[in-house]
């Protein structure tokens, strides 16, 4: 083994040590991974100097981010993507444009910049970074949460922006050459790269993984999919745009595909570990000469930069009619600036437009309001407003299932589970933002929705249902999903979770097509298997279990005519005298007690 390939190996060994050590340390003690890579990364460069090509791997490493892209263009669909559009277009745009607009002030005002440098200056940190606001709220399972699509929203719209800003720096550079020629060809490649980009993923991709999963290789489907991600991607960054988001258009190109969840398996082991890699790289690339020099700009600039756009990202969601909280979330999570930053101000410093030196100190400043973003993220949280109930978007796009289930509590998630294995269709619309986050940590797909609101279930595709499940785990709640459906949509199966056999017996003269009791079942189990480690053979405990089925069935008729006090005689118990509870006595005290006659000491108790 030659030497560079030894250094290779032994700086992926390290790189790993740290992540290793560093990730589940800081998720431990509630700082976040994303916290935790960043601070492998300084430790392991800046201050250990053990590495010390950061921006190699950071290069390499951007990879993570586009792999993120295309995972989270798997599950938007064109049709929600269209949805979305006004939060792309409109609160994108105008957080962009408002916030390139005051640090262009803050530039020529407190650093002192020429208006051609502030300009590209202010658009530069204007944009903010996809891969630690996306990270963030996939480990915190927002992406579903309003504030989680509004802040993806704004990042798609930066993403988008890269083009324009990238085409300013040329016509601001000290030069005299004339540039339009030049732009309008930028823009004709753009525009022919995603236009051939869509063409390629409406003809071109299910027919070619169709192809390759007839032969049943799974190296192949593997290699495909890493081809369709990175092809995409480089399409993007040839015509000028970002590989990201090449690779998102390709993901949102097969959401509708039968094959998006085997690619979003083979994607996510390379997705997680490349994201991973990219922030230990940012802390590696920190340059702590630059910093030193500059430590009172930087000290200055880094909170300025992140007030400004917060306070700028605070007001323009309010604008749109975001609520306090949505607000001020989103205004922690995208206060910093986004990697694109260091290629726009590379590439203004190559085309003269400001020093080498200014460059290296804006990417400085970048990377240190990157690394404080987990920490700002935590102080949004404290300036939340206490709220009774979380809201969450009600967004039903792809909804609409043979199996509409209401509440995800631990009884409907068993039975979904029974459901999806048969493989059953389930549309899961639950109010609690907290348990849908948990459940979609662990792959289920549950849209945000009141399952007693009559245009939720419509919403929520309860007319092309065969069968509802109520499964809320309150009685009160449950009964009035069942009195709404019942009296809204008389057709509908009903099959719904009992509290207790009281409730049983009402939902049965409800009408609803089937009920079971929370814990009859588990409760029959339980006393068959006991019964058989007492002695009792499989046969005769399942016997004994029947009859108590066949008598408490029975017995609920009854009651469903009589009342709760009839059918007595159908419980399966021995008739009992009831004792008071009292102090045993001591054993000589029970010796010197004359014994009932007949009994003697050696007879059973």
């Amino acid at each position: 083994m030659v030497a560079g390939e030894a250094n290779l190996y032994t700086e992926g060994l390290i790189l790993l040590c740290g992540a290793t050590v560093a990730a589940p340390l800081f998720k431990k003690i509630g700082l976040g991974t994303v916290l935790g890579y960043l601070a492998a990364g300084i430790v392991i460069g800046p201050l250990l100097r053990i590495i010390t090509d950061g921006e190699g791997i950071l290069h390499f490493a951007e990879l993570g981010v586009v792999l993120l892209l295309f995972i989270i263009g798997l599950e938007l669909k064109p049709s929600r993507l269209w949805q979305m559009r006004r939060d792309i277009f409109g609160l994108g745009l105008m957080q962009v444009v408002v916030s390139a607009a005051l640090l262009f002030a803050a530039a020529i005002a407190i650093g002192g910049q020429p208006w051609a440098a502030a300009s590209v200056i202010g658009f530069g940190l204007a944009l903010s970074s996809t891969a630690f606001g996306i990270q963030i709220l996939e480990e915190r399972g927002d992406l579903n949460t309003r504030y989680g699509q509004q802040s993806f929203s704004i990042l798609l719209f930066q993403d988008l922006a890269i083009v324009p800003i990238l085409a300013l720096i040329p016509l601001v550079a000290p030069t005299t050459a004339d540039h339009s020629g030049s732009l309008l060809v930028d823009i004709a490649v753009t525009i022919g790269a995603i236009a051939a980009l869509l063409v390629a993923g409406r003809y071109l991709l299910n027919p070619l993984f169709q192809l390759i999963a007839g032969t049943g290789a799974k190296e192949a489907m593997i290699a495909a999919a890493l081809f369709v991600v990175l092809g995409s991607g480089t399409l993007m960054q040839v015509a000028g745009l970002s590989m990201a988001l090449g690779a998102f258009i390709a993901g949102v190109m097969l959401a509708e595909s039968s094959y998006r969840h085997e690619l979003e398996a083979d994607i996510e082991p390379f997705r997680g570990i490349l994201l991973g890699l990219f922030f230990m790289a940012v802390g590696l690339s920190l340059d702590l000469s630059v910093i030193a020099d500059n430590i009172l700009v930087i000290v200055i600039a880094v909170p300025v930069l992140m007030v400004i756009k917060a306070l700028v990202i605070y007001g323009v969601c309010r604008m749109f009619g975001s609520t306090h909280n949505t607000s001020i979330q989103i205004a922690g999570l995208l206060p910093q600036g986004g990697e694109f930053g260091f290629v726009i101000f590379t590439a203004a410093a190559a085309a003269g437009v400001f020093a080498q030196a200014t460059a290296s100190l804006l990417i400085a400043i970048v990377t240190i309001s990157m690394a404080l973003t987990p920490l700002a993220a935590l102080l949004a949280n404290r300036l939340m407003q206490t709220v009774d109930d979380e809201q969450m978007d009600e967004d039903f796009a792809g909804a609409g299932s043979d199996v509409l289930m209401v509440g995800f509590s631990r009884f409907g998630q068993i039975a979904s589970q029974i459901l999806l294995a048969g493989g059953s269709d389930v549309t899961i619309i639950d109010h609690s933002a907290e348990r849908i986050r948990s459940a979609s940590k662990f792959g289920f797909k549950i849209y945000f929705g009141d399952g007693t609101r009559k245009d939720v279930l419509i919403a929520a595709g309860i007319k092309r249902a065969k069968i509802v499940a109520v499964c809320t785990h309150k009685q009160e709640i449950t009964d009035k999903v069942v009195d709404l459906i019942q009296a809204e949509f008389p057709t509908a199966r009903i099959f719904a979770r009992a509290y207790d056999r009281t409730h049983t017996l009402s939902l049965r003269a409800r009408g609803v097509d089937y009920e079971a009791r929370e814990t009859f079942e588990s409760g029959m189990l339980f006393g068959r298997k006991t019964l058989e480690s007492l002695g009792a053979t499989e046969d005769q405990a399942l016997e004994i279990s029947h009859d108590v089925r066949r008598l408490d069935e029975e017995r609920l008729a009854l009651q469903a005519v009589e009342g709760l006090l009839a059918g007595q005689d159908k419980l399966h118990t021995r008739p009992v005298t009831p004792e008071p509870l009292m102090k045993p006595k001591r054993e000589s005290e029970r010796l010197d007690k004359p014994l009932p006659p007949g009994l003697s000491t050696s007879d059973p108790a």
